[in-house]
């Protein structure tokens, strides 16, 4: 049986000197109750707690430990690298190699910029968006999530086409205004949007496979309509493969769906673990960025020697190994199949849904394809689950709405350990 007493007087130490002791609200497992896990550290598929309780992670870092976690060579060539200095402010030939190594496997895109943050890269993709086009608005999707920046904490207004209104206290009405919310997969309701709204949108921002409502998939044709509605409406393309990225495939989500961005976004693996982010776009849209044009985006610890390093190495690596993606979807794969006998022999209603390596599983009968569909599953049988996985060792994300981010350090016995965990916690439920 885990036992958790020292990461409950961690925590309870935590919640004293940081706003609900952690640092990124799903930690704090609100959304399954009960006290976080504190980690000591992680190796390859597996995270150990300050309780000595061991984990196989399936989250993995969100999604940045493709290769699990303390790759040997990512460690090695970050410690190399240390030894030189870890933030100059000044430029290094290691933020070309990055650029030239992570543009040589996604298509489309003719430069690179690096930030430091998922939230950073879509942030500064809208306000590039807008400074191309000339236009002020956005259309994003309920449940698809581009970090914390003003503009993506819009929740839905009183209709289709009305303006949206901040879901968090702290964001004006004027930005709010400037941000239009449509469903996911629903492209119907995208092009009404434009008819609503003639000549003022500036971009579509969307995950081109959602991540933070579960994992839901686009349909056929979806993404190519919001392809086909941009080139209409004279508005970009902004894929978020902050998740996507070099995940689902060496060029991420724009090889693997075969849809072209004007935009795109990247984060986690692209920084092999360290904070990392990076948005790419053809040449023209990227020349109206500062120092040649005027749209302005900075930051001291951009291009940072350290994450710079580890995310080269990473995607050196992932280069090199090509196996790696096929031997992630083959054990995503097991995993799934392997689920539903257990599922539909207890009768439990459920919806798996998966691309690639990222999989969920969802507690409802009704398919999972937008964050309405989405919010219907079981979230008080999803807690239940939560916790009998974690005792028996695996770590799944705690919250009904995250995907699952397998790593390629996950082993057949791991998968095979996983399982088994999961038909006893099912007779629980």
């Amino acid at each position: 049986m885990m036992q958790y007493q020292r990461s409950s007087s961690l925590f309870s130490e935590a919640q004293k000197v940081i706003p609900g002791g952690v640092n990124s609200p799903v930690r704090a497992f609100k959304a399954v109750g009960g006290t976080p896990v504190f980690l000591t550290h992680a190796k390859g598929a597996y995270l150990f707690d300050e309780d000595n309780n061991r984990y196989i992670d399936f989250i993995a870092s969100w999604g940045p430990m493709i290769l699990g976690h303390a790759h040997p060579q990512v460690v090695e060539a970050i410690k190399e690298r240390a030894d030189k200095g870890t933030s100059y402010g000044i430029p290094t030939a290691l933020e070309t190699q990055i650029a030239q190594q992570a543009l040589s496997m996604v298509p489309h895109m003719d430069q690179i910029r690096f930030v430091n943050s998922g939230t950073e890269a879509c942030m500064s993709a809208v306000r590039l968006a807008r400074g191309f086009t000339g236009r002020e608005k956005l259309i994003k999707f309920a449940g698809c999530y581009h970090g914390h920046a003003d503009a993506f904490l819009i929740q839905a207004g009183s209709g289709a086409v009305t303006f949206g209104s901040p879901n968090s206290p702290g964001v004006t009405a004027g930005t709010a205004k400037d941000t239009l919310l449509a469903q996911y997969n629903n492209l119907d309701q995208v092009a009404e949007i434009f008819k609503a709204n003639p000549n003022q949108i500036a971009a579509i921002i969307v995950e081109p496979v959602a991540g933070n409502m579960g994992c839901v998939l686009p349909k056929k044709g979806f993404l190519e309509g919001l392809r086909s509605l941009c080139d209409a409406h004279g508005a970009l393309l902004i894929f978020d493969e902050v998740m996507t990225g070099f995940r689902l495939a060496p060029g991420g989500a724009q090889e693997c769906l075969s849809v072209r961005a004007d935009i795109a976004t990247y984060g986690k693996v692209i920084g092999g673990g360290l904070p990392v982010g990076a948005f790419a776009a053809r040449k023209d849209i990227m020349a109206f960025l500062a120092p040649l044009g005027p749209v302005y985006q900075a930051g001291t610890l951009s291009g940072n020697p350290l994450a710079m390093t580890a995310g080269l190495t990473m995607l050196q690596l992932l280069q090199a190994h090509p196996e790696t993606y096929t031997s992630l979807d083959k054990k995503t794969e097991y995993l799934h199949l392997r689920m539903i006998p257990f599922l539909e022999q207890k009768g439990i209603a459920y919806q798996i849904n998966r691309l690639g390596s990222m999989i969920s599983l969802h507690f409802t009968d009704t398919p999972v394809e937008d964050f309405e569909t989405a919010a219907k599953g079981n979230n008080t049988l999803f807690k239940t689950y939560f916790h009998g996985m974690l005792k028996r060792g695996v770590y799944l994300p705690p919250s009904a709405f995250e995907s699952y981010f397998l790593n390629d350090a996950i082993s057949q016995q791991d998968l095979d350990q996983t399982l088994d965990a999961f038909s006893k916690t099912l007779k629980e439920l």
